[in-house]
């Protein structure tokens, strides 16, 4: 009897184990499943954004794409328009002059400020800058009879003519250091030592008396184009 009850004991360990074993063995995957489950990384869909980027109009254009003007000069001019705004009527274009620049290139700018477009002319400067006429300008002044071109800012005053140079655009400075050019007539006018023949037979431009003179066909586009309110900063 006590034989049949050891067995019996016996059998009842062993199915009591093989149950807990068929239990954990079911359970396994299970647990698997379900981290598999939770953990599974989630897709992101991207989002529409809710404000739509400002259209390229609007954030203005790109500003001499060419790289015709070196850059802290064109820096410098615009700057200039922003601290005499209340003074420069008409925004839509301005001229910048490199003095750093040989008088045999072209350095007086056209900037489109509308379309960012810059179209290069040749002008003249003071014999009073250039004394020993090496063609680039090593000195400026504001002073009466000094001869020499001025640098800062300008606004044009209109198209004008005179006896001496003929047709011209009218300057007034807006800086201290350009203030007595109406009193020194300073314009933009045409000369004879800024023509082609001049620059192919001398390697440079002739000296004006401080004016910014240029050719007779770059008057005639320049003069119309000038007329009256505009900013023109000649810089270094």
């Amino acid at each position: 009897m006590r034989e049949l009850d050891q067995r019996l004991s016996r059998r009842g360990l062993i199915v009591g184990l093989a149950a807990l074993t068929a239990s954990c063995a079911s359970s396994t995957p299970k647990t698997a499943l379900v981290a598999q489950s939770t953990f599974a990384p989630i897709p992101i869909v991207p989002q529409p954004l809710t404000v739509p980027p400002a259209p390229v109009a609007t954030l203005g254009p790109v500003l001499d794409p060419d790289y015709l003007i070196r850059r802290p000069l064109m820096h410098a001019a615009l700057d200039a328009l922003k601290r005499h705004g209340d003074r420069v009527q008409k925004q839509d274009r301005i001229y910048i002059v490199d003095f750093q620049a040989h008088s045999s290139a072209a350095r007086l700018f056209r900037l489109d400020l509308a379309t960012g477009k810059a179209t290069a002319f040749r002008t003249a400067h003071g014999r009073g800058s250039d004394p020993a006429h090496t063609g680039y300008a090593q000195r400026f002044s504001n002073v009466p009879e000094s001869n020499a071109s001025s640098v800062g800012a300008y606004l044009t005053a209109g198209m004008s003519s005179g006896a001496k140079h003929g047709p011209n655009v009218l300057l007034d400075g807006l800086d201290p250091t350009n203030s007595e050019v109406r009193d020194r007539a300073i314009i933009v006018h045409g000369a004879d030592y800024c023509e082609p023949a001049y620059l192919a037979a001398n390697g440079k431009l002739g000296r004006s008396f401080g004016c910014f003179a240029v050719s007779q066909a770059d008057l005639r586009t320049l003069r119309p184009d000038m007329d009256g309110g505009r900013l023109l900063f000649a810089g270094i």
